[in-house]
């Protein structure tokens, strides 16, 4: 990973089981660049980022850092998908918070984020997550997450991290950041950091109690007859013709006999699903983790990438069985016209701000641990800088959590399922100086809030759908959680 001239070799006072320290070039360089930033913080009136990112030995893992490290309180931020060369994110604490709600939220979070990193003092980004950056999800709905369970969670929320560790193959790096104020002095904000680098630890992530004292209780938000009824009524409304597609969700909870840990939780969820996007969001006294098989947005200069998912079906452990089920999810007709919905409408939210838009011509089977989905590679090349934040917000909600057309679907969905999605099925990821970034979609999640977990699913509603064959695949897509929360 490299920065703007190259980053530096990894420091030699990391210390083996924790605490980290700056070579004194390093300091040097960080030293002058706060100077510089208290300076252009007096003339501008407001605050200006400052950070520096130096390379770290290839064992140090960049998420079990952060769960170690964690402040009282603070929020912390984790994102990792293991086959892809070990790609991982992971952010501790918050030097600025960018939050809105509403219809703009995702433009207004976007120009904050570009004016903060065009006045920043940094080393460059390397579009994998080194550097200065910032972490975080958008709720589903532009005013969702009001109910007191998604407290801390806004409807857009990035935080810029005080420490961030990024990983891609071997390489590691780690990036401290300060938001310098004119009143601030050079030496009293890099004593400040010094002090957050000693508190970094490193030890590894907690495995899973294998044996709990207490009984858990799994309890379904509602009824099953009740989410049985919804997706009913949604065919009538199809049928009628009022919309081709809807996405409609569950919720179930997970009472614990003790409280849900976050760590070791997510610690399960990147060993046993390697291929999803595997993350972590704390606020307070919160944790939101995912094993999320979608990628929203990936981009990479003026190149964009996407992945259209519907459709799904179980795995099996005989291996011709196992494909079978494949093959008849890409030969069943209700299956494909849901994914064909899905590709259409991303195809053409892109194509406005692309030269060339590119899609496969068939679906292809992507295999989870649990399930299979049908699933559609997308490509574009930009006609002009858009942000990865700002896609984000073109593309979402996709088909594939919202429906189709979504200004029809969008009062239905919370008729009709009866809660509060909060951050389930928006988009959570990281965006760096560069406005290059990636964002997946929440999905395969749950909420932990002490020994309460709430797990949420959902499945794409068209015409031929049956209410029941819909019921059981949410507890397809449940199963990639309920068994790691409910011991």
């Amino acid at each position: 990973m490299r920065g703007g001239g190259g980053a530096p070799p990894a420091s030699p006072t990391a210390a083996a089981d924790g605490g980290f320290g700056l070579l004194e070039r390093d300091r040097r360089r960080l030293r002058k660049r706060l100077e510089q930033a208290v300076k252009r913080a007096r003339r501008a009136g407001g605050g200006v980022l400052a950070s520096v990112t130096v390379a770290v030995g290839p064992d140090v893992d960049p998420s079990a850092v952060v769960f170690a490290s964690r402040r009282p309180g603070e929020p912390w931020f984790c994102t990792e998908q293991p086959e892809r060369d070990r790609a991982a994110v992971a952010a501790l604490g918050c030097v600025v918070a960018l939050e809105a709600r509403g219809a703009g939220r995702f433009e207004e979070v976007a120009a904050r984020w570009r004016t903060l990193a065009a006045a920043a003092l940094s080393d460059g980004a390397d579009g994998r997550g080194a550097g200065l950056i910032a972490t975080g999800g958008f709720a589903f709905a532009p005013e969702g997450g009001d109910s007191p369970h998604w407290a801390g969670f806004a409807p857009s929320s990035l935080h810029v991290p005080e420490v961030s560790l990024a990983r891609s193959g071997d390489e590691v790096a780690l990036t401290v950041a300060a938001l310098v104020q004119a009143d601030d002095t050079a030496d009293g904000v890099l004593a400040g950091i010094d002090r957050r680098l000693a508190e970094l630890r490193r030890t590894a992530l907690p495995l899973l109690d294998p044996d709990p004292v207490g009984r858990y209780v799994v309890a379904s938000g509602s009824p099953p007859e009740h989410y049985e009824a919804a997706v009913a009524r949604a065919v009538e409304r199809i049928r009628a013709g009022a919309l081709e597609k809807i996405v409609l969700a569950r919720e179930v909870a997970v009472h614990a006999p003790a409280p849900h840990d976050a760590a070791a939780i997510f610690a399960v969820l990147r060993e046993g699903f390697p291929a999803c996007f595997c993350f972590c969001a704390g606020r307070g006294e919160a944790a939101f983790v995912a094993a999320s098989p979608e990628l929203l947005i990936r981009r990479e200069g003026m190149r964009a990438s996407t992945l259209a998912l519907a459709g799904s079906t179980r795995r099996s452990a005989d291996p011709s069985v196992d494909d079978h089920l494949g093959e008849q999810l890409l030969r069943s007709d209700k299956d494909r016209a849901e994914q064909a919905i899905v590709a259409r409408r991303i195809e053409r939210a892109l194509r406005p701000h692309s030269l060339w838009v590119a899609s496969a011509e068939e679906p292809v089977i992507v295999k989870m641990a649990n399930i299979q989905h049908l699933a559609t590679p997308i490509r574009a090349q930009l006609a002009r800088a858009v942000g990865a934040v700002r896609l984000a917000g073109v593309l979402h909600p996709t088909p594939a959590v919202g429906g189709e057309p979504f200004t029809v679907a969008e009062p239905l969905i919370p008729a009709l399922e009866g809660l509060d999605r909060g951050w389930y099925a928006g988009p959570v990821g990281w965006t760096d100086t560069n406005e290059d970034g990636e964002f997946c979609v929440a999905l395969r999640c749950a909420l932990l809030r002490g020994s309460l977990a709430r797990c949420y699913a959902g499945v794409g509603v068209v015409r031929d759908s049956d209410p029941a064959a819909e019921l059981a695949e949410t507890d397809v897509k449940l199963a990639a959680l309920l068994p790691v929360l409910s011991g």
